[in-house]
């Protein structure tokens, strides 16, 4: 990928002054490295009168595969062709305008310490994108640079000079020119960085809700009132509805308040945060899980087992907190993990991210050495799903053979449910409940299984907790005893049950 950025000057003014504003010698030629290859800056010409600035991206397509596989990257249209044949290498895309925010992030942002004057300056430009992708051909490049300043030269490359009947490709050679007096540097980094990967219509990454962020970041100042808003937002944010929707709201807020020449949040001010105080009540699912995790990190656990994961609500809150480094989810139901995965969105997440959490089938009801050597182990909703003649064999398998140093169960508390308004008398919190505990036989059962297995146990409330029956979930923590170990006496009836 490769595309140059010229500008001239006079002895007074030099064109050479490019060099400060991109932060990158014209006496040098540098090298960056990139997730995808290495960006090369250099600068075939630099004289007074005047100066261009080359960026060329060494695409590796080894990493592009690898870091690609199996995550739905390499960017949507090209990805059903064959792992080494593609454009990426080649044509300017989402890859390219990274590498230009990544390696001019200060110029992009306006900063330059050295020549602060010139790059609040608009200076004559030239940009030269010898391989543009054009999903809409030369019309779009020209109906979405046109508008920004730019004289637009787009010419179409014929798929086969040979073959002139087959017709022209995707591809254009663009020329950008803004004579002096319309752009800075800054806004002109800021129109490729989203317009590339517009005109490419795919992304290398998947698109998450930061990206709306990034966009109306480099998009200030000219996307709220660009003609083409919605087709850019929607092709730059992969045309997630959700996202597109956002990123146009909060763009109108933006025009109106220019507009009005003022605030963004004096126009936002339709909820009136010091006398709107009725709160909603939080879910107890929700409070189950923040109760979890506030143990999960007192106990300093890095590497946690959820044991009976279901769908993975668990999975993805301890996901979103850096400390937990390692994340199993274990559950019995293939289907069940079927919906955790697509809830997780394994197929799209990052390698990095991907590589902390696992998703195992597997029956809590029998030892698996998979699971040994974990900081911690979530049991949460999980005993009262087991018939009662099991759950020996539950005990053994987490506090006998995994044996964490911290093991969390939560259970409801069956006393609270005369609270529950919708809760028929007699009648359990799930049609799939074995059993729910009175908040002294919980404490007893666990009480029986930290002496047995060595470990210490304390017991905490899940919710908001009612002077009479209690709180509506009750949560046991254990820990290992120290220095104490099981005696071959109870070893012995521990395998026996």
């Amino acid at each position: 990928m490769f595309l140059t950025i010229s500008t001239t000057g006079t002895p007074d003014r030099p064109a050479t002054d490019l060099g400060f504003l991109l932060h990158k010698h014209p006496g040098k030629a540098q090298a960056f490295s990139t997730s995808y290859g290495t960006a090369h800056v250099l600068y075939p010409e630099a004289t007074a009168e005047r100066c261009t600035a080359a960026l060329l991206l060494e695409v590796d397509p080894v990493a592009l595969v690898r870091r690609g596989k199996g995550k739905g990257r390499g960017g949507a249209p090209d990805a059903a062709l064959a792992q080494y044949v593609n454009d990426r290498p080649y044509a300017a895309s989402s890859l390219l305008a990274v590498a230009i925010g990544a390696v001019f992030s200060s110029a992009m942002r306006g900063l330059c310490a050295a020549r602060p004057e010139r790059a609040a300056q608009p200076l004559p430009l030239r940009v030269e994108v010898p391989a543009l992708p054009a999903r809409g051909g030369a019309e779009l490049v020209r109906a979405l640079f046109t508008p920004l300043g730019w004289t637009v030269t787009a010419t179409p490359v014929p798929l086969d000079e040979r073959f002139p009947e087959w017709g022209d490709s995707r591809y254009v050679r663009a020329v950008l020119d803004a004579p002096e007096g319309r752009l800075t540097l800054g806004e002109a980094l800021r129109h490729l960085y989203v317009l590339l990967p517009v005109l490419d219509d795919a992304k290398h990454y998947w698109v998450s809700a930061d990206e709306v962020d990034k966009l109306l970041r480099a998009g200030e100042g000219w996307l709220a009132g660009h003609p083409e808003q919605q087709l850019i937002t929607s092709r730059y944010l992969s045309r997630r509805r959700s996202l597109t929707r956002e990123a146009q709201e909060r763009l109108e807020l933006a025009r109106l308040a220019d507009a009005d020449d003022t605030d963004v949040t004096e126009i936002d001010n339709a909820v009136d945060e010091e006398s709107d105080t009725e709160e909603k009540p939080v879910p107890l699912a929700v409070r189950r899980r923040e109760a979890i995790l506030a143990a999960l990190t007192a106990a300093g656990a890095g590497r946690v087992l959820d044991l009976g994961c279901g769908q993975g609500q668990l999975v993805q809150a301890l996901l979103k907190d850096a400390r937990f480094t390692e994340i199993v989810g274990v559950d019995v139901s293939m289907r069940a993990l079927t919906v955790a995965s697509r809830r997780l969105k394994l197929d799209r997440m990052g390698d990095r991210r991907a590589e902390r959490v696992t998703l195992l089938q597997g029956s809590l009801a029998y030892t698996d050495k998979r699971l040994k050597g974990y900081d911690a182990a979530v049991l949460s909703e999980v005993i009262e799903h087991l018939d009662m003649e099991r759950l020996p064999a539950l005990e053994y398998a987490v506090f006998g053979s995994a044996r964490p140093r911290t093991v969390l169960v939560t259970t409801p508390n069956v006393e609270y449910n005369v609270r529950w308004e919708t809760l028929p008398a007699g009648h359990a919190r799930h049609g799939d409940h074995r059993f729910e505990w009175t908040r002294e036989e919980f404490r007893a059962w666990a009480r029986r299984v930290a002496e047995r297995h060595a470990y210490e146990v304390e017991f905490m409330p899940v919710g908001d907790e009612d002077p009479e029956v209690g709180p509506p979930t009750q949560m046991a923590v254990f820990h290992q005893a120290e220095k104490s170990a099981m005696t071959d006496r109870t070893a012995k009836e521990v395998r026996a049950a």
